[in-house]
């Protein structure tokens, strides 16, 4: 009997008692003292809503007519929960521990017949990521950066941050207004507004040191500093005019805020549009290995100095630079 098993079962046992202990758990379902504690903690977080009872004649009782209402779920939203969850194994999410026990109430939850379509699904679909000859829903192997928990924990009560984050010359702290988390390339990256140099930041999660609360005595307000943000990504300071093979790849992958438009109606030629910090090196090196990336097929309309020299310095042959420099 596995632990769903034991545990649905152990819940209809105590739950036809009017009074149960640790030691009948144990002799009932032969297991050890630690593993019936860790069951009933586990019946508990379930929403069964047991009390305990201290002395000679002390156990465990369920409080009669306080049990939560069960959740239905159809065939169709059980397989969708279930796909979300191989959707996204080893993508370095948060709160990816508790997938075990989120996963094993959802079994808890749903008929024999149900977990046999559970299980057929989980051999035969694939998603990029999985490993075929170990599919496990629950693979663990992958866990985010264990700084990108408490980063949530601190944006979710307040979106105003003091960071202190690792760079090549050092350590370096600044307040921050957080504005997104995102997952790219592998790696989640935080974008906010740095409140000292009213500029925006993206800065890669693994390199956080430490996070706090940031609380000045006069703080800028979220529309002012999306008023701000609005005014610098209208400067434009890198445009690229691409081919057939650079418009593939360009789809394969692209900066958040790169914006491409078709130049013939056979959409075989296109123009990107988008800002880059060239003062930040992080964001550079990204838009120079993107660059690369896109292949031979790229005209260089404008861009910062910074990038060209760039590219030189990784002595790539690029097509004939047809615009004045931006500054």
């Amino acid at each position: 009997m596995n632990k769903v098993e034991r545990i649905n079962t152990i819940m209809r046992y105590i739950n036809n008692r009017a009074q149960f202990t640790i030691t009948e758990i144990m002799q009932e379902f032969k297991i050890s003292r630690s593993t019936a504690i860790r069951d009933i903690r586990d019946i508990e977080a379930l929403g069964m809503p047991l009390v305990a009872k201290a002395g000679r004649d002390g156990g465990y009782y369920v409080m009669r007519n306080s049990l939560l209402p069960g959740v239905r779920f159809t065939d169709d939203e059980v397989k969708a929960l279930f796909i979300a969850f191989m959707a996204t194994r080893n993508a370095q999410l948060p709160y990816l521990k508790s997938r075990l026990s989120l996963a094993e109430k959802l079994l808890g939850l749903i008929s024999t017949n149900q977990q046999d379509d559970l299980v057929l699904l989980n051999q035969i679909l694939l998603f990029e990521g999985t490993n075929p000859h170990n599919p496990d829903l629950l693979e663990l192997s992958d866990l985010p950066h264990p700084m990108l928990e408490r980063l949530i924990q601190n944006l979710l009560a307040d979106p105003y941050l003091w960071i202190t984050i690792e760079e090549d010359k050092g350590t370096k702290s600044y307040p921050i207004y957080l504005l997104y988390l995102y997952h790219e390339k592998g790696l989640w990256q935080m974008e906010g507004f740095d409140l000292s140099e009213e500029q925006k930041k993206i800065v890669p999660v693994g390199n956080l040191i430490h996070i706090e609360s940031y609380k000045p005595k006069k703080r800028l307000s979220r529309k002012k500093i999306l008023e701000k943000l609005s005014k610098q990504e209208e400067r434009i300071n890198l445009v690229l005019e691409l081919g057939h093979e650079a418009i593939a790849q360009y789809k394969k992958y692209h900066p958040l805020k790169a914006f491409i438009s078709y130049t013939n109606p056979y959409q075989t030629t296109a123009k990107v549009k988008i800002y880059i910090d060239a003062n930040n090196p992080e964001q550079l090196r990204e838009v120079t290995n993107w660059i690369l990336f896109l292949g031979e097929e790229v005209k260089i309309r404008e861009a910062p100095e910074e990038v060209l020299e760039s590219l030189q310095r990784r002595g790539i042959t690029i097509p004939p630079y047809e615009g004045g420099k931006s500054s």
